[in-house]
């Protein structure tokens, strides 16, 4: 069954384009703002938009996104929260949604639970930082026998799995050979953050991967201006900039024009990754 990101990855094809996934994370400043960021990112070329889900000890994030969190959950943003604010995207957009999350949240709500109410408030894939491959396809599998309900929505909310510039190559063939979706490459060690530099081994990395896989590649972590996107996409299937955005969001804060010159960045950055 497809879904919205295979879709949309169809499209990309179709027209020849690569694709821009930028990351904010929901609730910074508001859920409201979050809300207007996502049609303001759409608008500005965003082809599929990763929204985090604020957690207290992000360990895979840099600073800017580490703080991001905490002022997210200093507004109040709870995991409903965040689901309602999806509800509220998906009246006005049909854009791919991914949730960023780290697996405690998941637990502490309810792992069936979660995926009941993320599926049903118009999430599309999970893409889960701290959960190891082997263990997801177990939970996966529960949670298909658990019940003929939640089996079918299983078929729909994909789990996005991560490979890192350090996986030895038969763990990137086990990785690959379960994932749906697209495969989302950490394009470098370390945490998320902005980049002077895009690694020189990217090229390689990507290629190694398409041996495996015929999933789309995205690639993440790092990637902070036009020009690295513009040259990351010469490579990959989709570009994910997130801590640049997150960093424009911290500095303008819930200011009227927040909105307007996070939308600007995003037009430069889309406009790069097109023109690749």
């Amino acid at each position: 069954m497809h879904n919205r990101i295979d879709d949309c990855f169809a499209r990309l094809r179709k027209e020849k384009c690569k694709g821009f996934i930028p990351y904010i994370c929901a609730g910074d400043p508001t859920l409201k703002r979050t809300v207007d960021l996502a049609f303001a990112l759409e608008k500005a070329g965003a082809d599929m938009l990763e929204l985090g889900l604020p957690f207290s000890d992000p360990l895979a994030d840099g600073v800017v996104n580490q703080l991001a969190a905490q002022r997210s959950l200093a507004a109040g943003t709870t995991v409903r929260g965040v689901f309602d604010c999806v509800r509220e995207i998906r009246h006005q957009s049909q854009i791919p949604i991914v949730l960023y999350s780290y697996l405690n949240p998941i637990f502490q709500f309810g792992t069936d639970k979660f995926h009941r109410e993320a599926e049903a408030a118009g999430v599309d894939g999970l893409l889960i930082l701290d959960l190891p491959p082997e263990e997801d396809s177990l939970e996966l599998d529960r949670l298909n026998r658990s019940s003929s309900t939640l089996s079918e929505t299983k078929q729909d909310l994909v789990h996005i799995r991560l490979i890192a510039p350090t996986t030895p190559t038969d763990r990137i063939k086990k990785i690959a050979g379960g994932a749906k979706g697209f495969l989302y490459y950490v394009s470098r060690e370390g945490v998320t953050g902005a980049r002077d530099s895009i690694a020189t081994s990217l090229p390689e990395k990507i290629a190694q991967l398409r041996k495996f896989s015929d999933l789309p590649v995205a690639v993440g972590f790092g990637i902070s201006n036009p020009d690295q996107a513009r040259e990351v996409a010469q490579h990959a299937d989709a570009v994910v900039v997130g801590s640049a955005i997150v960093d424009l969001i911290a500095k303008h804060g819930d200011k009227p024009e927040m909105v307007e010159k996070v939308g600007a960045f995003a037009r430069d950055l889309g406009n790069a990754i097109k023109s690749a």
